[in-house]
């Protein structure tokens, strides 16, 4: 049985899996054999992966807040240092979003950061470095677990933009996000006969908003930041800029890192004894560090052999490898069992923490207008979180490398 390389697999149990070759060619797309195997990984429930689609990302921008919360700040909140978080995470300082004051005037003092005026600026930055203007981008994605508003930020993103030719929508896949929007977008700027050919994919979140202040175990890892990367269609796979992917999810392993509904009891004087609904509210983001850990070194190195395969690449011709920004730990566990080298680790983690679906961008960002990444440099990148969800994604980086 042969399946196109966009086809999502979904499994029933734990004690099989599928294992993916590439096999032949289907509508110019990489098709893979699928092989049962046993015993597999306990997070290994679905899958899909997909070979080079036909688009490359030419701008990328970012945003963070102003104001900083440094490691010596937070021995002021909780019992901790500067000394066990660095060592520990490699966190140094992170950036957060403030809650407006009483006498804040919008007007005099301009829009008040949030979750859209970061990513509006990110996605901002991003177009300009593209060359493109506002009326040749006929997507916007917008990759968040924590908008201003629940029912999205990607239309008032748009149309901050002034992209009035544009669809624009949300995906909510915690730090996952970015990855799983610039493969989503990807299809659309791929697929055959759709009149899609610019996209604009942001990753931003909030998570300052949603952890708990006197939790010194999770505090310490999060900050607030956004960025975006425009993504332009090619005629064909040879100039493709993402070379190969694959993704995974697991809902058993939600437990380990959630933020979930709570909801407040609320009265309604309905005839008789009346109705109780729920006002609504969430809990505090709830994590088990250890399992996460355990998770993330498990499951990302294969994530990213599985990514290249598609891509019919091996590991040494990746020149840099780009992980989500959780843990310093992390990412030179995973570089070591991939055999790859600190050297060739982008990362600002120290600088910003842990941004959810920002972090990915935000830390490209930074490489490509340092000079770090340049133009046709292979970046292996991977993004893990809450769902469980965990992807990969093999770029070739197709824009300019030079600070505009």
């Amino acid at each position: 049985m042969k399946l196109p390389s966009t086809a999502f697999l979904f499994l029933a149990s734990t004690c099989s899996t599928l294992a993916f070759q590439p096999s032949s060619s289907f509508l110019g797309h990489n098709t893979y054999k699928i092989t049962p195997t046993r015993n597999p990984s306990p997070t290994a429930l679905s899958m899909v992966t997909t070979g080079p689609l036909k688009c490359r990302p030419i701008g990328i921008g970012s945003a963070s807040p102003k104001t900083v919360i440094t490691n010596v700040d937070l021995e002021s909140v909780v019992e901790t240092s500067d000394e066990w978080i660095r060592t520990r995470t490699g966190i140094s300082e992170r950036r957060v979003l403030l809650h407006p004051k009483g006498d804040y005037d919008a007007e005099k003092d301009g829009p008040f950061e949030s979750i859209k005026t970061l990513a509006s600026d990110a996605a901002g930055k991003a177009l300009k470095m593209s060359g493109l203007s506002p009326d040749d981008i006929d997507l916007v994605l917008v990759a968040t677990s924590s908008p201003d508003d629940m029912f999205g930020d990607a239309t008032s993103v748009a149309a901050s933009l002034g992209c009035q030719n544009a669809v624009a929508f949300d995906l909510t896949a915690a730090c996952s996000g970015f990855l799983f929007g610039a493969v989503t977008a990807g299809q659309f700027l791929t697929n055959d006969g759709n009149s899609y050919k610019n996209a604009i994919v942001v990753g931003a979140d909030a998570l300052s908003r949603w952890i708990d202040w006197d939790d010194r175990n999770s505090c310490i890892l999060f900050g607030d930041g956004a960025g975006a990367i425009v993504l332009s269609a090619t005629e064909d796979d040879s100039n493709a800029g993402i070379l190969g992917s694959s993704a995974h999810s697991n809902g058993l392993g939600y437990k380990e890192l959630n933020c979930g509904y709570a909801g407040v009891a609320r009265q309604v004087a309905t005839p008789g004894e009346g109705t109780t609904l729920s006002s609504g509210s969430y809990n505090r983001l709830a994590m088990n560090g250890k399992e996460v850990y355990k998770f993330a070194t498990r499951e990302v190195p294969k994530v990213i052999t599985e990514a290249l395969e598609a891509a019919n690449m091996q590991v040494e011709q990746v020149d840099w490898l780009l992980l989500h920004q959780a843990n310093i730990r992390i990412m030179e566990t995973v570089a070591s069992r991939l055999g790859i080298p600190m050297e060739k680790v982008i990362t600002n983690l120290s600088s910003y923490g842990n941004t959810s679906a920002g972090s990915i961008p935000l830390a490209l960002d930074e490489a490509v207008r340092s000079g770090q990444v340049k133009e046709g440099d292979v970046i292996a990148c991977a993004g893990f979180g809450a769902g469980l969800s965990w992807g990969a994604a093999i770029m070739r980086w197709g824009g300019k490398s030079s600070s505009i």
